[in-house]
């Protein structure tokens, strides 16, 4: 792959797995220095020792991104250790789903608290770095349940909420060439939609069949098809693209 990140340095959410995962190593591949953020160590060192094994700069920090003094204290370490943070990817999330008879406080509060508050957080923090330096990507991911899906009501909600910040973002922080977009993915092929087979008592199997068959291109989509998408918007190709929500999903 080009280098086209070369001397930039990326900061990812929720990046030990999944989406998360397959976008820090796009943006290593692409030649980007990258801080892997999860709520545990193991799985973000995994996917960093992974990197640096490939040749790349990578480094793995523990983030509970619903807590501020911890976002703002990997936000710190990422300039402190790379010189500063030139992208900002969002991918820390989890699933509590139920109908809205059974939802449980809980159940809103920690989908909400991790979804929306953190994406809030580490916005917040990375603006801080990013609007003296006047440049600045960030990608917040979203979802194709942000258009309504059952059993997902604090799920959706948060989805959907996520696309307000980065239309709001893109607005404020324009002015200092800072771009600000969202990914909404439809099914994709993660450790997340095997819980929610698991959790529903659904073969993974079928359920990946009949996701495939519902989907226009006839299948299911992976980390790295998400991770392309977010490569795109962080690009200097999508220099000209703020406060968009594209949604990866195999369809219109």
């Amino acid at each position: 792959m080009s280098g086209r990140f070369e001397g930039r340095s990326a900061l990812v959410t929720g990046g030990g797995r999944g989406i998360g995962a397959a976008t820090a190593m796009r943006f290593a591949a692409e030649g980007a220095t990258v801080v892997i953020s999860d709520l545990d160590v193991e799985p973000a060192e995994a996917v960093a020792a992974g990197i640096r094994s490939a040749g790349g700069t990578a480094l793995a920090v523990a983030c509970d991104v619903t807590e501020r003094l911890g976002v703002e204290a990997l936000v710190n370490r990422a300039v402190k250790e790379y010189g500063g943070l030139d992208i900002l990817v969002t991918c820390a999330g989890i699933l509590r789903d139920n109908l809205i008879h059974k939802m449980t406080d809980s159940d809103w509060d920690l989908v909400i608290d991790t979804h929306l508050k953190g994406t809030f957080l580490c916005a917040q923090a990375a603006q801080r770095v990013m609007v003296p330096a006047r440049r600045g990507k960030m990608v917040f991911l979203s979802s194709n349940s942000a258009l309504g899906n059952r059993g997902q009501a604090n799920y959706s909600a948060a989805k959907a909420g996520i696309q307000g910040i980065a239309r709001t973002l893109a607005i404020e922080l324009g002015p200092f060439n800072i771009n600000v977009n969202a990914v909404a993915p439809g099914f994709i092929e993660t450790r997340m939609t095997q819980a929610v087979a698991e959790r529903t008592g659904i073969d993974y199997a079928d359920l990946k069949k009949a996701a495939a068959e519902r989907t226009p291109l006839r299948r299911i989509g992976r980390p790295e098809d998400i991770a392309g998408v977010i490569s795109f918007l962080c690009s200097d190709d999508a220099s000209f693209v703020t406060g968009q929500t594209i949604y990866a999903t195999g369809g219109p």
